[in-house]
């Protein structure tokens, strides 16, 4: 990582413990700024604070995030990289921090294929996908997503890769969209058809 990219981490964790704000990273935000977090992407066209390669360490000092927020963004890491985002995530995560995952649920996109409703689902309204051809085509074009979508999770193995970076059984929990026990991480999600996760380190 470059020194002016060490230097612009520096000062913004600086600037925020100064003005005693919690300090929060939104991971992979694409389109989605949003304001009072370290907005993190690695598309130069994205409208972000800092541009940075996730599949890299997070350069941040271990103990100093209060909250990570990602909203399908860890489908678009291989099995590897992804089980790395999260232990890198404990790391960097305060004692009592929290990551919150919103992501797209393999077993309800498997359950819509079997039974049919896949049509009604949101996200195909959202993105017009009512005309692909089939069911078939539905679930390869999620699974893969032109290559973008390295691995895809349900909620008992992202739960299995959380246990195993590091956090506590007791400490994972299923919220729904927009909802949680911490201020700072309710309405926070764009896409209504996520399954939520948050752990607590």
């Amino acid at each position: 990582m470059s020194f002016f990219r060490k230097r612009k981490i520096k000062k913004l964790l600086s600037r925020l413990k100064n003005e005693d704000k919690s300090i929060k990273l939104h991971v992979g935000c694409g389109g989605n700024y949003k304001e009072g977090w370290i907005n993190i992407d690695n598309r130069s066209r994205a409208k972000k604070d800092i541009r940075l390669d996730l599949q890299r360490v997070i350069p941040f000092p271990d103990n100093s995030i209060d909250f990570i927020y990602n909203e399908h963004f860890i489908e678009h890491l291989s099995y590897d990289y992804g089980f790395y985002f999260l232990k890198e995530s404990y790391r960097i995560l305060k004692p009592g921090g929290v990551i919150r995952t919103a992501f797209p649920d393999l077993d309800t996109l498997i359950d819509s294929y079997l039974k049919d409703y896949w049509r009604q689902m949101e996200w195909v309204k959202l993105i017009k996908a009512q005309w692909y051809p089939s069911g078939c085509f539905m679930l390869n074009k999620c699974l893969r997503e032109g290559g973008l979508h390295l691995y895809m999770y349900n909620l008992s193995e992202l739960t299995r890769r959380l246990i195993e970076a590091g956090f506590g059984q007791n400490k994972i929990y299923e919220c729904k969209v927009n909802q949680s026990s911490y201020s700072e991480l309710r309405e926070i999600e764009k896409r209504a058809d996520s399954t939520i996760v948050e752990a607590v380190k």
